[in-house]
């Protein structure tokens, strides 16, 4: 069946965001006494949401003490430093112009709040632009449930089966076949060293955004 939409997860996938977000982890490192972390240790927990970057700079769970007021201090000073040094992965303002010059409705779904979300894609200037942006709460659930996908489709007018939802996370992957549409692996995305793509069950991967068209 004919793909009439590409949806993309936000971090990772469509946005390079991690610089932005390992400078918040690291202000607020600063800010409570501790030493800043390295990029790297940083870049592969971001497509797995706050939880798990705090995990990684602070080692800290939210039921632990002090979580909440942690998390809303880091993703504070995020939202004031959101777009410093994120844009979209290199080939991605090219693949938009090409499928919006062919018909072909794209948007975002990701687990990221809407508060920051919305602040991101205006930053980006591409609000405008996408036929949807459906966040993390959104809906009554994030993915890997796929009621936020399903509600993207819905916002286009698109059938699942005509959809392709891309990301670089097995939740990403999940979302999009329970949803019912194809689905590509950004291996260029946030992916960790113990990640397995293969055994994701996508319909391909692509190393490259404009590998989109090819596999289109």
């Amino acid at each position: 069946m004919t793909i009439k939409c590409v949806l993309f997860d936000l971090d990772g996938t469509f946005a390079d965001t991690a610089a932005d977000l390992h400078y918040a982890l690291n202000r607020v490192l600063v800010q409570v006494g501790r030493e800043e972390i390295s990029f790297e240790k940083v870049r592969p927990a971001v497509s797995h949401g706050s939880r798990a970057m705090l995990k990684v700079a602070f080692d800290i769970e939210p039921e632990d003490p002090g979580y909440i007021e942690l998390q809303q201090q880091f993703l504070h000073t995020y939202a004031d430093n959101i777009a410093e040094f994120t844009k979209p992965f290199d080939g991605m303002e090219s693949l938009i112009d090409e499928l919006e010059a062919r018909g072909i409705y794209w948007g975002i779904v990701t687990n990221k709040p809407a508060w920051l979300t919305d602040a991101l894609m205006q930053q980006l200037g591409l609000s405008q632009r996408a036929s949807a942006i459906v966040s993390g709460d959104t809906t009554s659930h994030a993915k890997p449930h796929p009621e936020p996908i399903l509600y993207a489709c819905q916002k286009t007018g698109i059938d699942p089966a005509q959809a392709l939802y891309v990301g670089d996370a097995i939740r990403d992957i999940e979302a999009g076949r329970n949803a019912g549409t194809k689905t590509l692996v950004a291996l260029f995305g946030y992916l960790d060293k113990n990640d397995n793509p293969l055994a994701w069950q996508a319909d391909g991967q692509i190393k490259h955004p404009l590998e989109i068209l090819d596999w289109l």
